[in-house]
């Protein structure tokens, strides 16, 4: 087989990724995501943490992040996201793996995710958030956090016998870490007809566009205020519902130079009903945020749940960006 000279490959190569620039649409949501983020000033410094320079070469970084992203933003499995990048050509073209180019397995996207681990994904929705609110998108005056549900993903019919069959009374959370598959999650509830077992995600949202300053997840048994701390912005003012009317919470919410938006108990002696309404009305448009991310953990253990809560995040803030800014320029081979 004759080889082809260096010119003849360049020029292959190169009209193999101007076909391949032209296969996905000039409004696909991904091309706008590409402009809106510099991926490569993103990952520059999980190279020098997670990857060594010497050894044999692996799959960038850069096309890891991309994936992993892709997998979040349309709620894949790790199978399905193999099978996407294999068939899909416009999460291919976002990756970066060209059209003959081999992509991985499903096993490399747990082992991404455990490479990077709650600390620099963390990092990761942190630098994000800074790119958006240099485009504009936080207004860092208004603030609305509550909690959601993470149910998790274990039946529990059977370590209940197994509980009862030991002695104990019931399987609640003095034992359940004994019997369940999940060690970390503990039964919650919003009300005694609202009880699950697992998780919480707690959020603060800027309610200038909806998109999430702050996460964190914590067992289900954790109250919503007393994780306050991990979510309050600097600065602004803080909209909580009436499980926030605590001492613990106000402390917070001053140390962290923010003013109370709480809604007052009905026993509240400062409560005010008109103030109260009008706080309901303001954050409501931005209730809906909570209610459009997974109310389901996909692995076990509290550091993979916050894993999943940052990349859920990041894809949701990601998503309302790529819809508010606009196209700036037409992509090449247009």
């Amino acid at each position: 087989m004759q080889k082809l000279s260096d010119p003849t490959q360049k020029m292959l190569l190169k009209t193999e990724e101007e076909l391949f620039n032209q296969l996905v649409d000039n409004d696909h949501p991904f091309r706008k995501l590409d402009e809106v983020i510099d991926f490569e000033l993103l990952v520059e410094p999980l190279r020098k943490e997670c990857y060594s320079e010497v050894g044999q070469n692996g799959i960038d970084i850069k096309k890891g992040l991309k994936a992993l992203l892709v997998q979040f933003w349309e709620d894949y499995s790790d199978r399905q996201m193999e099978k996407c990048l294999k068939e899909n050509i416009a999460v291919r073209w976002f990756c970066e793996f060209g059209l003959t180019e081999n992509t991985p397995d499903h096993t490399y996207f747990c082992k991404l995710r455990k490479r990077l681990g709650v600390d620099l994904i963390r990092d990761i929705f942190n630098d994000v958030n800074v790119i958006l609110n240099s485009q504009g998108l936080f207004g860092n005056v208004f603030n609305f956090i509550d909690a959601s549900t993470i149910i998790s993903k274990v039946s529990l019919w059977e370590e209940r016998d197994q509980a009862i069959k030991d002695g104990e009374e019931k399987l609640n959370n003095l034992v359940v870490n004994k019997y369940t598959a999940d060690k970390e999650a503990k039964w919650g509830a919003k009300s005694k007809h609202n009880i699950w077992f697992g998780y919480k995600r707690h959020c603060s949202v800027d309610m200038r566009h909806g998109l999430i300053r702050n996460v964190a997840a914590t067992p289900a048994n954790v109250l919503d205020y007393q994780a306050l701390d991990q979510v309050c912005p600097n600065q602004g003012m803080v909209f909580m519902d009436k499980l926030y009317d605590c001492e613990l919470a106000r402390q917070v919410v001053q140390e962290h130079n923010c003013y109370n938006g709480v809604i007052r108990k009905n026993n509240n002696k400062h409560k005010n009903k008109d103030l109260d309404s009008w706080r309901s009305k303001t954050r409501m448009p931005f209730e809906g945020t909570f209610s459009k991310l997974s109310k389901r953990a996909r692995y076990k253990g509290l550091d993979k749940t916050n894993i999943q809560c940052y990349l859920q995040s990041i894809c949701y803030n990601l998503k309302k960006a790529v819809k508010i800014l606009p196209l700036e320029a037409a992509p090449v081979g247009a």
